[in-house]
């Protein structure tokens, strides 16, 4: 797996995810907050599957 999440982008995947988390497991939004366990894990592991097969990358580039 080559990283393809990187900066803001991670940052804000990881926030957005624990907050659904969050909220589906005080009954907030029910069922569907468990969808953040995604951009959660796409976040913690800096690669996202979706933006291999687009070709998209926010890391920064090497030069």
């Amino acid at each position: 797996m080559k990283t393809n999440v990187g900066g803001f982008d991670k940052m804000a995947r990881i926030a957005v995810g624990a907050l659904l988390i969050v909220l589906a497991l005080t009954g907030t939004i029910g069922v569907w907050g468990w969808v953040g366990v995604i951009p959660l894990a796409t976040g913690l592991f800096s690669f996202c599957p979706l933006y291999s097969l687009l070709g998209i990358s926010t890391c920064k580039t090497k030069r």
